[in-house]
């Protein structure tokens, strides 16, 4: 009897163990999607060339700024993909983006992370309000929506504001042509900050 149950007891874990072998190796790939650096010149003179800038965390209105991709089929209904993703949650994504824009540019005497313990003058402060890849029939296009900030840090005083967006075409109907989009409009968008904080 106790030898029965241990044949009948192995049976089941080996039936268990091609199951999930099974199961793992149906699984398609994850591909993974990042914000390429921005390619933008130094400037010659800059109001705030002797001035530190921290770039705070984006927020967001609408998803939350993770891994997950947003695709859209009109304006309320919203998904996410299931085998694509950022390469980093999308909020670390953009900061770092910004913060390589503003070393590159030269607007600033330093650009830090808003986690650095380095003192700053100003702060640059953005809110996402919309990030998504938004497909219509046998076309579609990528939208980056952001609205920027820099407050003087030692009077708390607003110094500048203005929102920046942008619609570019997607050159496929999936999540690879939707990184390539955002990477485009990203560039624009670095060269149009680097104008707007000159």
């Amino acid at each position: 009897m106790k030898k029965l149950w241990n044949s009948g007891a192995l049976t089941v874990a080996v039936s268990l163990l091609l199951v999930n072998a099974c199961s793992l190796k149906e699984a398609p790939p994850l591909h993974l999607y990042t914000l390429a650096s921005p390619q933008v010149k130094p400037v010659r003179e800059s109001l705030y060339q002797n001035r530190v800038l921290k770039v705070s965390f984006p927020l967001s209105i609408k998803e939350a700024l993770g891994y997950k991709m947003v695709y859209a089929y009109g304006m309320h209904e919203r998904g996410y993909y299931q085998n694509s993703q950022w390469s980093n949650s999308l909020g670390k994504l953009i900061q770092g983006s910004l913060i390589q824009t503003l070393q590159k540019s030269r607007l600033f005497k330093a650009v830090f992370p808003f986690r650095s313990s380095v003192p700053e003058d100003l702060r640059l402060e953005s809110v996402v309000y919309d990030l998504c890849h938004y497909i219509e029939g046998d076309r579609s296009y990528a939208v980056v929506s952001i609205g920027f900030s820099l407050v003087d840090i030692h009077s708390g005083k607003l110094l500048k504001r203005k929102d920046f967006s942008y619609r570019e075409p997607t050159p496929t109907l999936d999540a690879r042509g939707y990184a390539a989009a955002v990477n485009v409009a990203m560039e624009r968008l670095s060269r149009d900050l680097v104008a707007w904080l000159q």
